[in-house]
């Protein structure tokens, strides 16, 4: 089996609902992945690059795993990005250490899905926000496996028990996804 290493991005897990029941979800069905924590290893932003490039280069699946905060990754998945896939490292003439992995997208929003698409809310399709993951994976050699998103996961509707259970189901939902997507990878 190959070794998948999902990577939490959100900012503060201990007020999320629907990443946090994601990740709970799929820890109970693929127990042997290895889960990183940002918001509990690094709350002060201080990424301990030679950890994170070792647990990388012991991933065959890489899985980014976060909500979307204004149209992207919150700024502590930016930062573990920018700090542990270096020149070198991940990209450049001598950066080769990713190359062959592959690299899959775990992500939620408030906004319900069909927001997302021309003429909708948002402006655009969700894959219209993308490129820049894509052009990331290219850059590195990783290969792009697509992605598993759900949206109409909001913060703010948490407090209303009927919502709550609804998106508590899709959430979990979310996981079964994504589990079943590694499966077929490995």
């Amino acid at each position: 089996m190959k070794k998948i290493l999902i990577v939490s991005g959100h900012p503060d897990l201990n007020d999320s609902f629907a990443n946090k029941t994601i990740l709970e979800e799929t820890k109970k069905l693929l127990p042997e992945a290895e889960f990183v924590y940002l918001d509990k290893l690094y709350p002060d932003f201080q990424i301990d690059v030679k950890t994170e490039q070792e647990r990388l280069l012991r991933a065959d699946i890489i899985v980014l795993q976060y909500p979307i905060f204004w149209y992207s990754a919150p700024s502590l998945m930016h930062r573990w990005i920018e700090q542990t896939f270096t020149h070198g490292f991940s990209h450049g003439t001598t950066g080769d250490k990713l190359r062959g992995k592959q690299l899959v997208l775990s992500f939620t929003s408030g906004a319900p899905e069909e927001m997302y698409r021309q003429g909708g809310l948002q402006c655009y399709p969700i894959d219209d926000f993308l490129p820049a993951y894509k052009q990331m994976a290219k850059l590195c050699g990783l290969q792009w496996c697509d992605y598993i998103y759900s949206g109409g996961l909001s913060y703010a509707s948490r407090h209303d028990e009927t919502e709550l259970a609804r998106m508590k189901d899709k959430a979990i939902q979310h996981a079964h996804l994504l589990v079943e997507k590694l499966k077929g990878m490995a």
